[in-house]
Protein backbone atom coordinates (compact mmCIF):
# COMPACT_ATOMS: atom_id res chain seq x y z
CA UNK A 1 0.00 0.00 0.00
CA UNK A 2 1.19 4.01 -0.34
CA UNK A 3 -0.35 6.62 1.74
CA UNK A 4 -0.85 9.86 0.33
CA UNK A 5 -1.24 12.59 3.24
CA UNK A 6 -2.21 15.25 1.13
CA UNK A 7 -4.21 15.91 -1.90
CA UNK A 8 -2.71 19.29 -2.78
CA UNK A 9 -1.74 19.85 -6.06
CA UNK A 10 -3.70 16.93 -7.64
CA UNK A 11 -7.04 16.60 -9.82
CA UNK A 12 -10.18 15.85 -8.22
CA UNK A 13 -10.53 12.15 -8.27
CA UNK A 14 -13.41 10.21 -10.66
CA UNK A 15 -15.37 7.79 -8.81
CA UNK A 16 -15.27 4.69 -11.15
CA UNK A 17 -16.98 2.31 -8.81
CA UNK A 18 -18.47 1.83 -5.49
CA UNK A 19 -19.29 -1.50 -3.62
CA UNK A 20 -20.51 -2.41 -0.06
CA UNK A 21 -19.83 -5.31 1.05
CA UNK A 22 -19.12 -7.24 4.84
CA UNK A 23 -16.44 -5.17 6.03
CA UNK A 24 -18.10 -1.76 4.25
CA UNK A 25 -17.72 0.43 1.24
CA UNK A 26 -15.19 0.20 -0.96
CA UNK A 27 -14.24 2.91 -3.89
CA UNK A 28 -12.39 2.70 -6.98
CA UNK A 29 -11.69 5.87 -8.15
CA UNK A 30 -9.35 7.30 -10.68
CA UNK A 31 -7.25 10.40 -10.21
CA UNK A 32 -5.49 11.78 -13.77
CA UNK A 33 -4.34 8.75 -14.91
CA UNK A 34 -3.92 6.52 -12.21
CA UNK A 35 -6.16 4.83 -9.48
CA UNK A 36 -7.09 4.91 -5.79
CA UNK A 37 -8.87 2.24 -3.96
CA UNK A 38 -10.61 3.57 -1.03
CA UNK A 39 -11.83 1.82 2.38
CA UNK A 40 -14.76 2.92 4.50
CA UNK A 41 -13.63 6.52 3.77
CA UNK A 42 -10.00 5.66 4.46
CA UNK A 43 -6.94 6.42 1.71
CA UNK A 44 -5.70 2.58 0.91
CA UNK A 45 -3.27 2.53 -1.87
CA UNK A 46 -2.94 3.46 -5.58
CA UNK A 47 -1.17 2.86 -8.54
CA UNK A 48 1.50 5.73 -8.58
CA UNK A 49 3.99 4.08 -6.91
CA UNK A 50 4.67 0.36 -6.92
CA UNK A 51 8.08 0.12 -5.73
CA UNK A 52 7.53 -1.30 -2.43
CA UNK A 53 4.91 -3.93 -3.14
CA UNK A 54 7.36 -5.05 -5.21
CA UNK A 55 10.02 -5.25 -3.17
CA UNK A 56 7.55 -7.09 -0.72
CA UNK A 57 7.89 -10.27 -2.91
CA UNK A 58 11.65 -9.62 -4.34
CA UNK A 59 12.94 -9.13 -0.83
CA UNK A 60 11.26 -12.50 0.13
CA UNK A 61 12.26 -14.72 -3.11
CA UNK A 62 16.07 -13.03 -2.69
CA UNK A 63 16.45 -15.01 1.06
CA UNK A 64 15.29 -18.26 -0.39
CA UNK A 65 17.93 -20.22 -2.44
CA UNK A 66 17.08 -22.39 -5.09
CA UNK A 67 13.64 -23.03 -7.40
CA UNK A 68 10.17 -24.46 -6.84
CA UNK A 69 8.90 -22.47 -4.14
CA UNK A 70 5.65 -21.26 -3.05
CA UNK A 71 4.10 -17.87 -2.09
CA UNK A 72 1.42 -16.51 -0.31
CA UNK A 73 0.28 -12.65 -0.93
CA UNK A 74 -2.24 -11.33 1.72
CA UNK A 75 -3.98 -8.47 0.30
CA UNK A 76 -4.45 -8.32 -4.01
CA UNK A 77 -4.94 -4.24 -3.67
CA UNK A 78 -4.07 -2.55 -7.16
CA UNK A 79 -1.92 -5.94 -8.28
CA UNK A 80 1.56 -4.97 -7.94
CA UNK A 81 2.72 -7.70 -5.70
CA UNK A 82 0.81 -10.36 -7.34
CA UNK A 83 2.27 -9.37 -10.83
CA UNK A 84 5.93 -9.33 -9.64
CA UNK A 85 5.22 -12.66 -8.32
CA UNK A 86 4.09 -14.02 -11.79
CA UNK A 87 6.63 -12.59 -13.67
CA UNK A 88 9.11 -14.86 -11.38
CA UNK A 89 9.63 -18.62 -12.60
CA UNK A 90 10.95 -19.70 -9.22
CA UNK A 91 7.58 -19.19 -7.70
CA UNK A 92 6.22 -22.34 -8.65
CA UNK A 93 2.40 -21.68 -6.49
CA UNK A 94 1.59 -18.91 -5.55
CA UNK A 95 -1.88 -17.71 -3.68
CA UNK A 96 -3.51 -14.62 -2.85
CA UNK A 97 -5.82 -13.70 -0.01
CA UNK A 98 -8.01 -11.07 -0.71
CA UNK A 99 -10.78 -10.13 1.35
CA UNK A 100 -12.87 -7.81 -0.93
CA UNK A 101 -14.96 -9.20 -3.93
CA UNK A 102 -15.03 -5.96 -5.41
CA UNK A 103 -10.88 -5.70 -5.54
CA UNK A 104 -10.92 -9.21 -7.37
CA UNK A 105 -13.72 -7.95 -9.59
CA UNK A 106 -11.71 -4.83 -10.63
CA UNK A 107 -8.72 -7.43 -12.00
CA UNK A 108 -10.63 -10.08 -13.56
CA UNK A 109 -13.02 -7.31 -15.85
CA UNK A 110 -12.21 -3.44 -14.75
CA UNK A 111 -9.30 -1.08 -14.83
CA UNK A 112 -7.28 -2.98 -12.40
CA UNK A 113 -6.27 -5.83 -14.88
CA UNK A 114 -3.77 -3.44 -16.50
CA UNK A 115 -1.61 -3.44 -13.30
CA UNK A 116 -2.08 -7.46 -12.22
CA UNK A 117 -0.71 -7.88 -15.92
CA UNK A 118 -3.26 -11.06 -16.42
CA UNK A 119 -1.69 -12.81 -13.46
CA UNK A 120 -4.81 -13.84 -12.01
CA UNK A 121 -5.07 -16.15 -15.43
CA UNK A 122 -1.72 -17.72 -14.62
CA UNK A 123 -2.08 -21.50 -13.94
CA UNK A 124 0.23 -21.05 -10.67
CA UNK A 125 -2.18 -18.40 -9.40
CA UNK A 126 -4.76 -19.33 -6.96
CA UNK A 127 -7.23 -16.51 -5.58
CA UNK A 128 -8.26 -17.11 -2.33
CA UNK A 129 -11.85 -15.16 -0.87
CA UNK A 130 -11.23 -14.79 2.41
CA UNK A 131 -9.92 -12.48 5.80
CA UNK A 132 -6.32 -13.27 5.55
CA UNK A 133 -6.18 -13.27 9.30
CA UNK A 134 -8.77 -15.72 9.86
CA UNK A 135 -7.20 -17.63 6.51
CA UNK A 136 -3.64 -17.66 8.13
CA UNK A 137 -4.86 -19.21 11.64
CA UNK A 138 -7.02 -22.10 9.83
CA UNK A 139 -5.70 -25.49 8.71
CA UNK A 140 -3.89 -25.09 5.09
CA UNK A 141 -0.92 -25.81 2.81
CA UNK A 142 2.78 -24.49 4.16
CA UNK A 143 4.76 -21.92 2.27
CA UNK A 144 8.27 -20.73 1.73
CA UNK A 145 7.30 -17.30 2.09
CA UNK A 146 4.26 -15.05 3.52
CA UNK A 147 4.35 -11.36 2.14
CA UNK A 148 1.58 -9.63 3.64
CA UNK A 149 0.18 -6.28 2.66
CA UNK A 150 -3.66 -5.61 4.11
CA UNK A 151 -2.96 -2.74 6.02
CA UNK A 152 -0.80 0.43 6.27
CA UNK A 153 1.52 -1.77 8.97
CA UNK A 154 1.25 -2.51 12.34
CA UNK A 155 1.25 0.90 13.87
CA UNK A 156 -0.78 2.34 11.65
CA UNK A 157 -4.24 0.28 10.93
CA UNK A 158 -7.11 1.61 9.12
CA UNK A 159 -9.19 -1.64 10.12
CA UNK A 160 -9.43 -2.89 13.45
CA UNK A 161 -10.12 -6.14 12.19
CA UNK A 162 -6.61 -6.04 10.13
CA UNK A 163 -4.73 -5.54 13.75
CA UNK A 164 -4.60 -9.15 15.11
CA UNK A 165 -2.34 -9.79 12.25
CA UNK A 166 0.40 -8.22 13.98
CA UNK A 167 0.13 -9.21 17.01
CA UNK A 168 1.10 -12.64 19.39
CA UNK A 169 -1.20 -14.85 17.51
CA UNK A 170 -1.33 -13.12 14.09
CA UNK A 171 2.37 -13.42 14.06
CA UNK A 172 2.42 -17.27 15.50
CA UNK A 173 -0.23 -18.15 12.84
CA UNK A 174 1.90 -16.74 10.27
CA UNK A 175 4.99 -19.14 11.38
CA UNK A 176 3.20 -22.08 11.65
CA UNK A 177 1.73 -21.67 8.06
CA UNK A 178 5.92 -20.96 6.65
CA UNK A 179 7.86 -23.90 6.31
CA UNK A 180 10.90 -24.52 7.76
CA UNK A 181 13.39 -21.77 6.75
CA UNK A 182 10.72 -19.80 5.14
CA UNK A 183 10.17 -15.92 4.96
CA UNK A 184 7.59 -13.87 6.06
CA UNK A 185 7.98 -10.32 4.53
CA UNK A 186 5.17 -7.43 5.72
CA UNK A 187 4.49 -4.17 4.04
CA UNK A 188 4.55 -0.79 6.60
CA UNK A 189 3.89 2.73 5.70
CA UNK A 190 6.71 3.11 8.70
CA UNK A 191 9.29 1.29 10.29
CA UNK A 192 8.57 -0.10 13.56
CA UNK A 193 11.06 -1.31 15.88
CA UNK A 194 8.11 -2.60 17.96
CA UNK A 195 6.68 -4.85 15.54
CA UNK A 196 11.11 -5.97 14.72
CA UNK A 197 10.71 -6.99 18.85
CA UNK A 198 7.10 -8.89 18.66
CA UNK A 199 8.94 -10.79 15.13
CA UNK A 200 11.79 -11.61 17.68
CA UNK A 201 9.51 -12.64 20.37
CA UNK A 202 7.04 -14.58 18.23
CA UNK A 203 10.24 -16.73 17.49
CA UNK A 204 11.33 -15.11 13.83
CA UNK A 205 14.89 -15.05 13.06
CA UNK A 206 17.44 -12.66 10.83
CA UNK A 207 14.85 -10.04 11.62
CA UNK A 208 15.71 -6.80 9.54
CA UNK A 209 14.13 -4.45 7.84
CA UNK A 210 14.23 -2.59 3.99
CA UNK A 211 13.11 0.96 3.64
CA UNK A 212 11.90 2.55 0.26
CA UNK A 213 12.40 6.52 0.45
CA UNK A 214 9.18 8.45 -0.85
CA UNK A 215 8.01 11.90 -1.42
CA UNK A 216 6.03 12.34 1.76
CA UNK A 217 8.98 11.59 4.19
CA UNK A 218 8.80 8.75 5.95
CA UNK A 219 9.47 5.69 4.22
CA UNK A 220 7.69 2.64 3.23
CA UNK A 221 9.05 -0.63 4.74
CA UNK A 222 9.35 -3.83 4.73
CA UNK A 223 9.57 -5.86 7.71
CA UNK A 224 11.47 -9.06 6.97
CA UNK A 225 12.18 -12.29 9.07
CA UNK A 226 12.66 -16.36 9.12
CA UNK A 227 10.98 -19.36 10.21
CA UNK A 228 14.08 -21.03 11.79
Amino acid sequence: MSVLPTREGLEPPVTVDRREGPYGEVVLRRRGGHYEIIANGCFLMDTADGRSERLLVRAALDLLPGAGRSVLIGGLGVGFSLAHAAAEPRWERIAVVEREGAIVDWHRAGPLAAFSAGALDDPRVTVVHADLVAHLAADGPGYDALCLDIDNGPDWTVSDANAGLYGPAGLAAAHRRLNPGGVLAVWSAQPSAAFEQALRDAGFAEVHTLQVTVERGVPDVVHLARRA
